[in-house]
């Protein structure tokens, strides 16, 4: 099995570090789990871009995606850090790439950049960002993308948009990764998103069953022969729960039973190494090149050094 794969660090954002009241005790904890991740393997490290809780807003730590992403790139060694994803309309995209290429940097090349069109109102809501309909949003995002790769291949970038416009920007130093930090287009909307990902991707993530990824790549692949660019050359990345024990039933019990009939148990990893080493095998013959895991219990540091142990080949 050639499959890497990465691991959503515990952020706060779905509550996961309720029960730690100090801040400082909640951040050493997140590190701790980047940093096992770091030792035993993992390709990636994710964080995502969210001021509130789910799924109800509430007063619990939630700590911000692109300092946290500089802290965690430097509190680490080896393992990529990445966003799953970042949100175009929290920053303004010139700032947000001239930020990347400050992370690429101070990480030694270990930054994966993901982008996204966003979809939790309530936040732009209450930080006073517009939540314009989703098309819109996309449109924003098409022209995002776009300045970002202006500032990260010109000299002094140039973009005219309806949204954004960029006159001479000057972005030193641009990364260390050539050609550019690898962009990954979060998301799975088959006629805008996954087409902007095949114009300017490097890198998508997608999430749900078996058959729905299927039908995303080919949809992703369609989308990469009309414009042009080679579909083997985008990282192919999903996004799944993942809950291991010694047996299937006591993989179940680690997950709490509110999850398991929400959507983002669709394509849930869940059971004894030999389950989910079968269900491995089909997300690898469906196409997909890394896996990225949200466990319920990573706080568990022996559950991230138990998966490892069976399915990380550890080259470092």
């Amino acid at each position: 099995m050639s499959l890497k794969f990465g691991l959503s660090l515990p952020q706060g954002w779905i509550m996961e570090l309720a029960r730690i009241k100090d801040p400082v005790e909640a951040y050493e904890t997140m590190t701790r789990v980047a940093q096992t991740a770091d030792e035993v393997g993992f390709e990636s490290a994710w964080l995502v871009d969210h001021f509130h809780t789910i799924p109800q807003p509430s007063q619990e730590v939630t700590f911000e995606c692109w300092t946290t992403t500089a802290a965690v790139a430097r509190d680490t060694k080896r393992i990529r850090i990445g966003q799953m994803v970042t949100s175009y309309g929290f920053r303004n995209p010139a700032l947000l790439a001239k930020m990347a290429s400050t992370v690429d940097v101070l990480s030694h090349g270990r930054l994966n950049f993901g982008i996204g069109a966003g979809w939790y109102e309530h936040e732009y809501r209450a930080y006073g960002y517009d939540f314009p309909e989703a098309p819109e949003r996309l449109r924003h995002l098409r022209e995002a993308v776009q300045v970002i790769l202006a500032m990260w291949t010109q000299q002094e970038a140039v973009f005219e948009g309806k949204y954004y416009q960029v006159r001479g920007a000057i972005n030193q130093p641009k990364g260390v990764q050539k050609p550019h930090i690898p962009l990954l287009i979060g998301g799975g909307g088959e006629k805008v998103t996954l087409k902007l990902v095949a114009q300017y991707g490097d890198a998508c993530n997608v999430s749900g069953d078996l058959e729905t990824i299927k039908r995303k790549f080919a949809v992703l692949k369609d989308h990469c022969g009309t414009v042009g660019h080679d579909y083997e050359s985008i990282h192919r990345t999903v996004a799944c729960l993942c809950a291991i024990g010694e047996t299937d039933e006591q993989a179940r019990a680690k997950v709490p039973a509110a999850l398991l009939g929400r959507p983002v148990a669709a394509g849930a990893l869940i059971g004894s190494p030999d389950t989910i080493r079968h269900q491995l095998a089909e997300l690898e013959a469906a196409g997909v090149q890394e896996v990225v895991l949200g466990f319920p219990d990573i706080l568990q540091l022996d559950s991230l050094r138990f998966f490892a142990q069976e399915f990380i080949k550890l080259n470092v």
